[in-house]
């Protein structure tokens, strides 16, 4: 059974279409790079599946189960979870208590007076540090990171909730080269294990989609344009008009016209 599966799936705001009957599937263990040059439509893709958005058409489906229009709180705790283009954390925080925070909202301890973040499971939330490489810095107010290391935390907190399918949206933005190509190593390490989620993403760096995703989507005006491999991709006329105007050009010159 796949893990999610999106049928006929369209958007539009004020009579402007943004996502025009979008199909497609992700599969247990998959990581699925989305992209598309500016108002392709990934992002309003994105907070559909998150339940920001309602379709105005088609469904959504979570493991067989239609989760079409729910809210993004009810979305969370049936296993999606989400990191965003601009890094979600609170600064004044430590780096453990930005996890333990997640760790009571995903246990539905908000609403208990007496939790307190920096005394609940902090074992739990140093696990999640170590996943991602942040063990050492646990006791450092999180405003004092690294940009780089924000991403890991909020993967950190993302992974909090035990997702069964990751949303990732544009998570190597900001990052030196470098930096992009280890994050996503580290989150194909997570998709790759055992209860490891598989991994929906939008990324601009065609570098980063070619190494890491296992299929892309390609969007344009709305409109899913081509579905495939990497060499696929790079291959595919449709795809080398919206990125190039079709003219001749590299997978790198791809990933500079997408955002």
């Amino acid at each position: 059974m796949s893990v999610l599966s999106v049928d006929h799936l369209a958007k539009a705001f004020q009579g402007v279409v943004a996502v025009d009957d979008l199909s497609f599937t992700v599969e247990p263990g998959e990581m699925v790079a989305l992209i598309g040059p500016n108002g392709a439509g990934k992002s309003t893709s994105f907070n559909m599946l998150n339940g920001q958005l309602t379709p105005d058409r088609g469904s959504i489906r979570l493991f067989g189960k239609d989760i079409t229009g729910w809210p993004t709180r009810r979305i969370a705790r049936e296993g999606v979870g989400r990191t965003f283009q601009i890094t979600q954390t609170f600064g004044s925080m430590t780096v453990r208590e930005n996890v333990q925070t997640a760790l009571i909202a995903h246990r539905r301890r908000g609403f208990d007076l007496f939790t307190r973040a920096v005394a609940f499971d902090p074992a739990a939330a140093d696990a999640l540090l170590a996943t991602v490489g942040l063990d050492e810095a646990a006791d450092r107010p999180a405003a004092q990171l690294a940009y780089g290391d924000l991403k890991r935390l909020e993967l950190a907190v993302a992974l909090s909730g035990k997702p069964r399918l990751l949303l990732m949206d544009e998570p190597t933005a900001g990052m030196a080269p470098g930096e992009r190509q280890a994050l996503m190593a580290l989150v194909r390490e997570i998709a790759s294990a055992a209860d490891g989620p598989s991994v929906l993403f939008t990324e601009h760096d065609m570098d980063v989609v070619f190494a890491h995703a296992d299929r892309i989507l390609v969007m344009n005006r709305g409109a899913l344009i081509a579905e495939g491999g990497a060499e696929a991709i790079r291959k595919d006329p449709k795809v080398r008009e919206v990125y190039l105007g079709g003219g001749a050009g590299s997978g790198a010159s791809m990933g500079q016209a997408d955002a």
